[in-house]
């Protein structure tokens, strides 16, 4: 298989780009890539080039662009997930597998039983730490759109948010079913694709009463059924099942 690397400077076809440091330490000491072979780039922003490296060195790895290419196709549903931090890596494991399944955006949420703070976030600088995870998946699954994980929001940002039109309506939010809201199997979700939508999930142990009587003001409340699922599992069957809901591939 064709090498592929993350190249945010990759423009035109003629250009020779240097690779991050990340990327050329990936391709030169784990692939043993030489002057002359052929790689494949993507700018994270949705191109993606046939390349040459030019170079490779301590001080870098370089690549001539020889053609642009088509990328792969993004889901006809421009998806923001609304994620509440999880603990540990368990975030990590939904940013992977949400960027696996083509979400533009992660926004994560600091809901109040959210087992972190703000302070510690920033801190562990987690959010960069995403922002990586959502790159090394792009490039795993074939994206040459890396999606932007945004700053963190306590959930009455959210809902400004949505209510302001600031996140894509309509807006959908997990709920389980025993909570005292009005909620639909997700199932149930119109089967018209939006062009649009956002999807919020919840932390471990669920939303509180009063956060989801909040979101449900702006949100449709819907369930995965009577299963208990892990926190890091929720958003991507939920999302699994939306896009398949609306045939978005």
């Amino acid at each position: 298989m064709i090498p592929r690397s993350y190249a945010p400077d990759a423009a035109r076809v003629g250009d020779a780009i240097t690779l991050p440091e990340d990327e050329a330490a990936h391709l030169r000491r784990v692939l043993h890539v030489r002057d002359g072979d052929a790689v494949r780039v993507f700018d994270g922003r949705g191109r993606e080039f046939d390349a040459r490296v030019s170079l490779v060195g301590r001080r870098g790895v370089r690549a001539r662009l020889e053609a642009e290419r088509p990328p792969a196709a993004e889901p006809r549903v421009t998806v923001t997930l609304a994620a509440a931090v999880l603990k540990g890596d368990a975030m990590d494991t939904v940013v992977r597998d949400a960027v696996m399944l083509g979400v533009a955006a992660i926004l994560p949420v600091l809901a109040e039983r959210s087992q972190t703070t703000a302070t510690a976030i920033g801190r562990g600088r987690r959010s960069a730490r995403w922002q990586r995870i959502a790159m090394a998946s792009a490039k795993q699954c074939g994206r040459a759109t890396v999606p932007q994980i945004f700053p963190v929001l306590e959930p009455e940002a959210v809902i400004d948010a949505i209510d302001g039109g600031r996140l894509s309506a309509p807006a959908l939010v997990l709920a389980e079913p025993s909570a005292l809201v009005p909620s639909s199997p997700i199932t149930g979700v119109s089967a018209s694709p939006p062009l649009a939508a956002t999807v919020l999930t919840g932390p471990e142990g669920g939303w509180t009463p009063t956060e989801l009587d909040q979101l449900a003001d702006v949100a449709q409340a819907v369930t995965l059924g009577r299963l208990t699922l892990r926190a890091e599992a929720a958003p991507t069957v939920a999302l699994s099942a939306l896009l398949a809901r609306w045939n978005a591939f």
